[in-house]
């Protein structure tokens, strides 16, 4: 477990974080891994996901159900105490998603196939529409549970992402549709 900063990343280490890679947390019984497309510089920095100061990840989570409080990024451990993971589709940090190649969405469905057939999780849920569409060829993919499942055994799902500069979904939006999916792996409907 690292310490919790202080203190944000300075310029020279959110340079040197392009060639840090951040450990998933995943292992076996989880409900849900939740995928994000790559970790952002400063979340490499750090070494926690979804660390960025504007980044609705945390709150969504806490928001939707799927954690009793509000977890910052520091304590991101506890999450597989609640049945919850994180990996990257891709596992390099990046300043934007824009600056990956569709090759490296593709290379990481593979890799992510394979810890998802490993480790047998209830189901992935991508989280940003667009980088999922392009890694497993579903053009026409929307948010919410997918047909084809990207793993025998694992359902999946899309969502969007919670970066702060996804404006089209605001944090009751992303707390709805995270909630969506923990209902439904609870075999429920949502209380309206």
């Amino acid at each position: 477990m690292r310490m919790q900063r202080t203190s944000p990343p300075t310029k020279d280490e959110l340079a040197a974080a392009a060639t840090a890679l951040l450990p998933d947390l995943i292992g076996p019984g989880l409900h849900v891994v939740f995928c994000g497309i790559n970790p952002s510089l400063y979340s490499a920095a750090t070494g926690h996901h979804f660390a960025r100061p504007g980044n609705r990840f945390w709150p969504a989570l806490h928001l939707a159900g799927w954690t009793p409080r509000q977890l910052p990024p520091s304590e991101e451990h506890e999450l597989m105490s609640y049945g919850v993971g994180v990996t990257n589709l891709v596992a390099r940090a990046s300043a934007t998603a824009a600056e990956l190649s569709a090759d490296e969405l593709l290379a990481g469905a593979a890799v992510l196939r394979a810890k998802l057939l490993h480790y047998r999780p209830r189901a992935v849920a991508f989280l940003g529409v667009t980088a999922y569409r392009t890694a497993y060829g579903e053009r026409r993919a929307v948010l919410g549970r997918q047909e084809r499942d990207v793993a025998v055994g694992v359902r999946t799902w899309v969502l969007p992402n919670p970066s702060g500069l996804n404006a089209h979904y605001q944090l009751p939006d992303l707390a709805r549709l995270y909630g969506e999916l923990r209902f439904a792996l609870a075999g429920v409907e949502r209380p309206e």
